[in-house]
């Protein structure tokens, strides 16, 4: 006999801005190990809107989607899907990103987040993180560059958030020598991730090359928690400082969006004395959840603007 599912396949019909939109199997838990259904997937990430939507206006997002939940099989999903509403936002960009055409002309369909309809629409769908580039599209969906520079701080083990936030003042510091201001975001996952607005958008070979400069120097001048080399091998114990996100065709995880880690974490905007609270203390500083994220942005607002 074919297995019954684990929830009935119900579904609501709700009004969001305007826009009737069908919502299904609102209990079906898509985090285990909390029991954490869609619903309150879907709840966060409506509550958490007004701060994330600003952070993915003009940008193509690629989705990571767990359709039966983190404990099974997941995907990436560039282009929208079919079936996508014809009033979602989309831009029609060249697969390297804001480098120009490929030499075969190859294009993807990128939904834009920036709308609440369209958030609900992509969640729906199973969509639990949201990554994007670092460069826009205009208008007309055309790339601009990238508005910003970001290094990936990724621990390896036994090297946790603790040694990612020593290794974090250092890398705020060598972005304030070329002139940049640094944001310190959690990755939701193990690390942290570090953003430098640009005031003027440069081609992302050129955010990139200060990326992989500031990294290289770093891990020269500190051996023994740094590395810029992205084998595996050589990571261990070290910070690993992923300057390759800055590439026309790579994304890094939204903040606000969350991760589709064992416990539902999220990417969470913090301040640089929350930095060097979790340099000096090894538990001065975890990874948030999305209630803790929620009651944050009621405190602080959005730390990331």
């Amino acid at each position: 006999m074919p297995k019954k599912p684990e929830h009935p396949q119900t579904e609501v019909h709700v009004d969001v801005e305007g826009r009737t939109m069908r919502l299904t199997n609102l209990q079906k838990v898509l985090y285990p190990s909390t029991g954490t259904t869609k619903g309150e997937v879907l709840d966060y990430y409506v509550r958490v809107a007004p701060v994330l939507i600003p952070h993915l206006v003009g940008r193509p997002v690629t989705r990571i989607r767990w359709p039966h939940g983190v404990g099974d099989m997941s995907f990436f999903e560039k282009n929208a899907p079919a079936g996508t509403p014809s009033w979602v936002r989309t831009a029609e960009v060249p697969t390297t990103g804001s480098r120009g055409p490929s030499r075969h002309g190859d294009t993807l369909v990128f939904p834009i987040i920036d709308q609440l309809p369209t958030l609900v629409w992509a969640v729906n769908l199973a969509a639990l993180e949201l990554h994007v580039h670092q460069w826009t599209v205009d208008d007309d969906g055309d790339p601009v560059g990238a508005d910003r520079i970001v290094i990936d701080l990724d621990p390896g083990e036994p090297a946790g958030l603790h040694e990612c936030c020593q290794v974090a003042l250092l890398v705020r510091e060598a972005l304030a020598e070329r002139g940049y201001d640094a944001l310190p975001v959690t990755s939701g996952s193990k690390g942290l991730h570090l953003y430098a607005p640009l005031a003027e958008a440069l081609p992302s070979s050129e955010t990139s090359e200060i990326a992989k400069e500031i990294a290289e120097e770093l891990a020269a001048a500190h051996p023994q928690q740094v590395t810029a080399t992205m084998t595996k091998a050589r990571r261990r114990g070290k910070v690993f400082l992923d300057w390759s996100q800055n590439a026309g065709s790579k994304t890094t995880v939204a903040p606000y969006s969350l991760r589709g880690t064992t416990r539902p974490q999220v990417a969470t905007p913090i301040d640089w004395d929350e930095v060097a609270a979790g340099a000096d203390d090894p538990l001065g500083l975890e990874q948030f959840s999305p209630s803790q994220v929620l009651a944050r942005v009621e405190e602080y607002g959005d730390l990331f603007s």
